[in-house]
Order: structure tokens, then C-alpha cells, then sequence
């Protein structure tokens, strides 16, 4: 038998998995320096008209390619995947937007990453999933970071824009126990889920556009760039590459990897818009980063 036609399964394997990081590292790079994109284009457009039209160019990217690729497109439970399109997508999106008005690129990301220490208490309130060993540790790294990024005994301009972004933290932990009430009861493949949400939330975004009066759009290049930017490669080839990663690797290992994304935002943010942290500001995003690293390892050596 030929065995360079016909790899052994373990090769196999280890060349998935390899693939599967490196999809990693591309998620990684294009959801990372989009919170840059998303910081520059807001000199050209204002954030409801933008998120709006990210996610609608977004959502019909990624019905595309389930078309594309002839997977369902049927889902149920349509109330819900409303909702979770409301708040993943809708609200999720405005706050960022309206965040990066006069807040970092590099600090929106991180403080938006805290999302996973709002599912812990909200998922012990609404699933009574107690928390456990490494979660208190990950909890007070945390709160710790949180601490320092804000600096609560300091009054600072960016005090509103920092607010903004834990809230669409919480919005986004909220989400997900939206998606996990779905999958609970109402299993579903993850990409057509994702393509449903992202329109309705996308819908919601025009109606809040056209309510809520903003600057006129300049049709500059960078304006077109960063909406090709945002659905083709931040939506339909980041969550594609997401989901192959997911197929091939631990969910912890994945959810490791993925702490990539606010590190590229901090980086990009500190080389392209010259957003240097100080001294509190950058141990506050460390300790952040560690109780991240902690909180992603435990499913990775922790029992399912």
C-alpha cells in the first residue's frame, strides 16, 4: 500500500491539527486588527450607520457561504435566535462602536474580553453552574486588572468610553447564555445560528440608524475598505476559520488561542495609532490577559 496516497490516520490528525492552529492565528490577526480598523473608520462615518452596515454586509456574507457550501439554512426557535441577535450582534456592536469614539483601540478590546468573567456569575445565577477552583483565582485577576485599567480614584475622559465597553462585555456574556438556553433545547449548527442572529441584530442596527441622527457618510476609500474589510474577512473568512479550528482542536485550546485576538488589538493600537499604555493601565491589562490564561485552561485539564 501506498502510504504517501494514503496517510495513517494519526498523520492525518497531527496535519489538522496544525492547520487548525494556524486558522487560529489567522482569526487571530484579522479580529485583532479590526478593533484598529473600527477605531480609524469612525473619522468618516458615525458608529450606528457603520455597526449597521457591517453587520448586514456580515450576515449576507455568511449566507452566502452556507449557500456556498449547501449546508441547512433552516433554524428554529426563532424568538430566541432573535433575541441572541439583539444582543450578540445589535447591541453588542453599538457599544463597541460608540466605545472606540474616544477610547483605545487596544484598551476597548481587552476590557470587552472580560466577557468570560460576566458568564461566570450570570451562569451560576441562571444555570446554577457553581463556580469552582481556578474560576475565584481567574475572578480576582480580574477584578484586580479592572482595578488598575479604570483607576476608580482618578476622574478621566475616558471614563464613559471604558464603561461602555465592560457593558458590552456583559452584553456579549449575556449572549451567551442566550446561545447556550438555544442549544439546551433547541440544538443547532453553530454557522447558519450565527449568519440568522447577525441579520436580525443587523435589522435592529438599521432601525437604531435611522432613529438616531448621525454625521453624513464620506464615501472615502478607507469607508469601503473597512466595510470589505469587516465582511469579508472580520465575518465570513474569521468565523469560518473559527469554526474549522473548533472542528479540530479542544474547545479549551481554541478558547486559549483566542485570547490572541485583544493581544493583536493592544499591539495594533500601540503601533499604528500610537496608543501607549501607562505603566497601571498595561499590569492592569496583563493580569487581565493571566486570568484569561487561567480561565481557559481549566477545560482543557478539567473534567467535561
Amino acid at each position: 500500500m501506498n502510504t504517501e496516497e494514503n496517510p495513517p490516520q494519526g498523520a492525518g490528525n497531527r496535519r489538522n491539527e496544525r492547520l487548525a492552529l494556524m486558522a487560529l492565528a489567522g482569526m487571530a490577526l484579522v479580529w485583532g486588527y479590526n478593533w484598529v480598523v473600527m477605531k480609524k473608520v469612525l473619522a468618516h462615518v458615525g458608529p450606528f450607520d457603520f455597526s449597521a452596515l457591517r453587520t448586514l454586509l456580515g450576515a449576507a456574507a455568511l449566507l452566502v457561504v452556507l449557500k456556498a457550501l449547501r449546508r441547512p439554512m433552516l433554524i428554529r426557535a426563532w424568538p430566541r435566535v432573535v433575541l441572541l441577535g439583539v444582543l450578540q450582534t445589535g447591541v453588542f456592536s453599538a457599544l463597541i462602536q460608540i466605545a472606540l469614539l474616544q477610547g483605545g483601540a487596544g484598551k476597548t478590546s481587552i476590557l470587552v474580553y472580560t466577557m468570560p468573567f460576566w458568564v461566570i456569575p450570570l451562569a451560576w445565577a441562571a444555570f446554577g453552574e457553581r463556580i469552582r477552583g481556578l474560576q475565584w483565582l481567574a475572578l480576582a485577576l480580574a477584578a484586580a486588572g479592572l482595578l488598575l485599567i479604570l483607576e476608580p480614584w482618578h476622574r478621566h475622559a475616558g471614563i464613559a468610553s471604558e464603561a461602555l465597553a465592560l457593558a458590552a462585555g456583559l452584553c456579549w456574556a449575556l449572549a451567551t447564555l442566550v446561545a447556550k438556553w438555544i442549544k439546551r433545547d433547541y440544538p443547532m449548527d453553530a454557522l447558519p445560528l450565527t449568519a440568522w442572529q447577525m441579520l436580525f441584530g443587523a435589522l435592529a442596527l438599521c432601525l437604531a440608524a435611522w432613529v438616531v441622527p448621525e454625521r453624513p457618510i464620506e464615501p472615502v476609500s478607507y469607508f469601503y475598505g473597512a466595510l470589505a474589510y469587516n465582511a469579508l474577512l472580520a465575518t465570513a473568512l474569521a468565523w469560518f476559520l473559527w469554526l474549522f479550528a473548533l472542528q479540530h482542536l479542544s474547545a479549551g485550546m481554541a478558547g486559549l488561542s483566542s485570547l490572541g485576538v485583544p493581544v493583536v488589538g493592544v499591539l495594533a493600537g500601540w503601533l499604528e495609532l500610537g496608543e501607549v499604555p501607562g505603566g497601571l493601565e498595561l499590569a492592569g491589562m496583563i493580569l487581565i490577559g493571566v486570568a484569561l490564561a487561567v480561565i481557559s485552561l481549566r477545560p482543557m485539564g478539567g473534567r467535561k
